[in-house]
């Protein structure tokens, strides 16, 4: 397989000095893609509006125990929520190699905090909030406004339409030289197509709308999907429900049948269809009466704002076509997209991603033509279409289409592209230990899969992390000195 957005090398820096510009940048979404980029472009010397539907910070990070109308997510005129975080999740990579690079996710020795190494989801959230403090990124942010449109007009200049949300909903227009979108794709369920999924008469719901297994108990459930979630969701709902059957396209580094250390789960193939009586039947001729079906199923990307003429689309849940996974080659530099990619460790990406983008719009780097792009991109595509990679999978950094299996290969295409993206933005190559933090973690979760967060083997490389969060630290803290 191809390495993802990698294909061929045209970028380069201006071979003179150019004179650096100012731009002025919407960003739209405040969780961790969007307060990044806010931060980069504002240290590139930009002037940023963050625009965020919500009245905090954190995105997906920001947890409510409030679910859809819609459980299944299909109904256009659904109640949205914006947040797919059960009670119970925890972080499946450690705090230290899931933080920024130049702002350590160490622990706070505060009552409120979370001290484990692999975290819950509100200490992510107060991290991302510390972030938000310490850079002064809550005074570019407008809480509460959701962006109704995004277009371009005259000039290459792109018209943001938003509304105060709560209020009179007056539309406010307004002209950015450039917009960054920063929206996540942790929304819109992508539904697994079964046949007989519209006559089955039990309960379905897709894991998006999950929060806590009380719902499910003495219930027989079958949850589709292999992913982290599902992993998380079906032990969490076994605890309470009287069965739990996971159906996958791959096992992992399991086997089918029932599951050691569980008298009520079962691993099972895909499912083959399912029936208006009430049963699910397996691909291995397997059936159950089940009362629930839970679609661990994963998202679509999803910008029903943004309007392109066509020039973009989003195919098969491939955004597209898109240079790097960022920039449009035909409106590039002025709409870039940061956060895409999947099966990665996100923060440090999407930084990286942003350090790009800001330089780009000052004229720091240079693009290459609209033309070499599309050569790029094009490229891409066909390796990806030679290798058998069903398009969906166009922003997996993974090897294999998502297969714990296969996890330890992942690490190769995740990291060349983290590193292709700072050696073109003049930063220093993804740390070594953060690499080998992501190998152990992973050998960690298929040898541990039940306790991996609470056992490890990789102490060496936590004293290497800690030994670069004090680097990072005193730079900090004499950047922030100097400027004062």
């Amino acid at each position: 397989m191809a390495i993802p957005g990698t294909t061929i090398q045209h970028l380069s820096m201006p071979t003179a000095p150019r004179p650096i510009t100012s731009r002025h940048v919407a960003v739209i979404g405040a969780g961790a893609a969007g307060l990044v980029a806010a931060r980069e472009l504002r240290r590139e010397g930009h002037s940023v509006v963050v625009f965020e539907r919500d009245d905090q910070v954190g995105g997906t990070w920001v947890y409510t125990p409030a679910v859809e109308s819609d459980l299944l997510g299909v109904d256009p005129s659904r109640r949205t929520v914006h947040t797919s975080l059960y009670h119970s999740l925890r972080t499946n990579l450690p705090r230290e190699s899931m933080g920024f690079r130049d702002y350590p996710f160490v622990f706070k020795d505060d009552a409120d905090r979370d001290p484990r190494r692999f975290p819950g989801h509100r200490e992510v959230l107060a991290y991302l909030k510390d972030f938000t403090r310490e850079f002064g990124i809550g005074e570019l942010v407008r809480f509460d406004s959701e962006v109704a449109r995004v277009r371009i007009v005259e000039g290459s200049k792109w018209e943001v339409k938003s509304f105060e949300r709560g209020k009179d909903e007056t539309v406010l227009g307004e002209i950015f030289d450039a917009v960054v979108v920063c929206n996540g794709h942790y929304t819109e369920p992508r539904i697994a197509e079964i046949p007989g999924m519209n006559k089955w008469p039990g309960k379905q719901m897709h894991s998006h709308n999950y929060r806590v297994p009380e719902p499910f108990r003495d219930q027989v459930v079958v949850l589709i999907g292999s992913s982290a979630s599902a992993v998380d969701i079906s032990r969490d709902i076994a605890v309470v429900a009287k069965e739990v059957h996971v159906a996958a396209r791959t096992v992992g580094n399991g086997s089918f049948g029932k599951q050691p250390g569980y008298d009520n789960m079962w691993l099972h193939p895909m499912i083959e269809r399912v029936c208006e009586d009430g049963s699910v039947h397996f691909q291995d001729g397997s059936i159950i009466l089940a009362n629930v079906i839970l679609h661990c199923t994963g998202y679509k990307y999803y910008f029903p704002f943004l309007e392109t003429n066509g020039i973009l689309t989003v195919e098969d849940n491939r955004v597209g076509p898109l240079y790097k996974h960022i920039f449009s080659p035909v409106l590039g530099p002025w709409l870039s997209f940061v956060g895409l990619p999947w099966k990665v460790i996100p923060f440090p990406l999407v930084e990286l991603q942003s350090k790009w983008i800001a330089g780009v719009l000052s004229n720091r780097v240079s693009l290459p033509s609209e033309e070499e792009m599309m050569e790029d991109v094009e490229a891409f595509y066909a390796s990806l279409e030679a290798s058998g990679t069903p398009k969906r999978y166009t922003h997996n950094m993974g090897a294999s289409q998502g297969l714990w299996s296969d996890f330890l290969l992942d690490v190769a295409f995740q990291f060349e592209y983290n590193n292709w993206l700072a050696a073109h933005s003049g930063c220093p190559p993804i740390e070594e230990w953060r690499i080998q933090m992501y190998y152990a973690t992973g050998k960690n979760r298929l040898a541990r899969p039940e306790s991996y967060r609470d056992e490890w083997e990789d102490d060496h490389l936590v004293l290497q992390a800690r030994e670069d969060f004090i680097n990072y630290t005193t730079n900090l803290n004499s950047n922030r000195f100097a400027s004062e």
